[in-house]
């Protein structure tokens, strides 16, 4: 992959930047800029350089077709304070605007394009549709350069398609992603920790058995613990449970045993009534998560608080540590204990990267949380800001976004 070493390359140039802008969204403000703020060092460094730089970038899934509430115009002003400078925005992607201002720019000036997902071309099945669409971006550049991590597991025109077009490198951020996605699937440091949380188990299915054959514990939270409960014999009240994954899980705890491969569960959970922020709740051993006035009806929405400590000593002990997925519904503070005693466990205060140890959350609602229970960025190795992306290239797969940076 050829990388953005030397910014000066590009001065006078007008170069696209293909960002993961994809952030949080309350009506108009930002709930979590860290994407955002990830991306800054790049556009940073070639505006800087004197490049005329163009950013892309999607929001939500408009489906191909124009929502003003997905619109990027309020990203603009949080972009600009990140990178330190006037960041202009155009109100279309490839139409007037966007070329109008694309003319206008002069050298070490920002100008943001409107949501990509607005342009059915960009995320089409058909190949032609695409390509005609990443045609389109082309015309508008010299050079591009990728550095949204978080699409780059996507087949899309702006991630894909586009390199084929023009000179392509990777950005820092995609640069920083992959060295240390290769330290997590290659040469980790041992004992090598992972712990998977969220909703279900169906959605890390390939990186469980992936991970299987490189991590010597997993240690397992979220939603997706319920189907692993189960496949030990344990009822599980109207908790989330996937019955059509359990005999998978069964085979997992069987290929972990013959391994030697530890698969640690909660011994005790945190049981409500009902999945709301005020609703009553207790705290049961695993074998007992009936018991509650509730009774069957009772659901899990959070680790209890011996899994949270043992799962601390865990994580503490270890000298890599990758974490995807919270423990529990960390939105309602009274279901967050779980996720923050994770957090906690994986900051520079209990270790973080001391010693060249390594801590890693793997983006999505991990990253979210972290920053939403009120821990800084700096206090962990590495705060990935592709969940989806850095989960497929720990199971091996080949990310079109990456592979087309090396053809």
């Amino acid at each position: 992959m050829k990388t953005l070493d030397t910014p000066s390359r590009f001065a006078g140039r007008r170069v696209l930047v293909r960002s993961d802008l994809n952030v949080p969204m309350d009506g108009t403000t930002i709930s979590d800029t860290g994407r955002i703020v990830a991306s800054a060092p790049t556009l940073r460094a070639l505006a800087e350089a004197g490049a005329k730089v163009i950013v892309m970038a999607h929001l939500g899934r408009p489906k191909g077709k124009r929502d003003e509430s997905l619109s990027l115009a309020p990203v603009v002003p949080a972009l600009a304070e990140a990178v330190g400078r006037d960041v202009a925005f155009a109100a279309d992607t490839v139409g007037e605007d966007a070329q109008a201002k694309v003319a206008q720019l002069e050298d070490g000036q920002i100008l943001l394009l409107e949501n990509l997902r607005f342009n059915p071309g960009e995320t089409s099945k058909d190949d032609d549709e695409r390509r005609a669409f990443a045609e389109q971006l082309a015309a508008l550049a010299d050079a591009f350069v990728s550095d949204g991590f978080g699409v780059v597991h996507r087949k899309q025109a702006s991630v894909y398609d586009i390199a084929t077009m023009l000179p392509s490198y990777g950005g820092r951020l995609v640069t920083s992603e992959v060295e240390v996605c290769d330290r997590l699937l290659h040469d980790p440091a041992r004992p090598y920790v992972v712990v998977l949380g969220g909703s279900k188990v169906s959605d890390k299915l390939g990186v469980i058995a992936s991970l299987l054959e490189r991590a010597d514990t997993l240690v397992i939270g979220g939603g997706m613990v319920f189907t692993f409960l189960a496949a030990q014999g344990h009822g599980v009240g109207a908790s989330l449970l996937e019955e059509d994954q359990i005999d998978t899980v069964k085979k997992y705890l069987s290929d972990a045993d013959e391994r030697g491969v530890e698969i640690v569960l909660p011994t005790d959970i945190v049981m409500a009534e009902s999945f709301a922020a005020d609703a009553e709740h207790w705290v049961r051993p695993v074998a007992e998560l009936e018991t509650t006035p509730a009774g069957d009806r009772a659901l899990g929405l959070d680790i209890g608080p011996d899994s949270a400590q043992e799962y601390a000593r865990r994580i503490a002990a270890a000298r890599t540590v990758f974490w995807n997925g919270p423990m529990g519904v960390f939105e309602f503070p009274a279901f967050a204990a779980g996720t923050k005693a994770v957090a906690q466990a994986l900051t520079d205060e209990h270790g973080g990267v001391a010693d060249g140890r390594l801590t890693v959350v793997g983006g999505g609602d991990s990253a979210s949380a972290v920053r939403n229970l009120g821990f800084a960025d700096e206090q962990f190795g590495h705060i990935s800001t592709g969940g989806g992306a850095s989960l497929e290239y720990l199971e091996g797969k080949t990310l079109p976004g990456l592979a087309v940076l090396d053809s």
